[in-house]
């Protein structure tokens, strides 16, 4: 028996304590990068992908957009009962985007996106 793999949403994003250099000084550009790359790669294991990236910011996609033409296809091919299926699928599909952005500080700030 196959076990499920669980992910827990509800994880910080915050890199944890001591991430950043010592001394209390804020991070460098380098530094906050390394921010981002830790916190994307735990994003990515949870099942996020990246759409794109910058030096300080990363959009990361959740979700898959519902091919409407292979839908209508099937649709108009089985007669309309693919129809019931596709309403469903149209209804429940959604796709999430997150903006996460380092700031000067070293702080993720998560913003949602359309």
């Amino acid at each position: 028996m196959k076990r499920r793999r669980t992910v827990r949403e509800s994880a910080s994003v915050e890199p944890p304590p001591g991430y950043y250099g010592a001394g209390g000084e804020p991070p460098d550009a380098t530094q906050r990068a390394l921010i981002l790359d830790w916190i994307v790669s735990r994003r990515i294991a949870s099942g996020w992908r990246v759409e794109s990236r910058s030096e300080s910011q990363v959009v990361l996609v959740r979700g898959q957009p519902v091919n409407h033409v292979l839908h209508a296809f099937l649709t108009v091919f089985s007669c309309l009962a693919w129809g019931v299926v596709w309403a469903g699928v149209a209804l429940v599909n959604r796709v999430e985007r997150v903006v996460l952005t380092v700031d000067a500080q070293g702080r993720v700030v998560t913003v949602g996106a359309p």
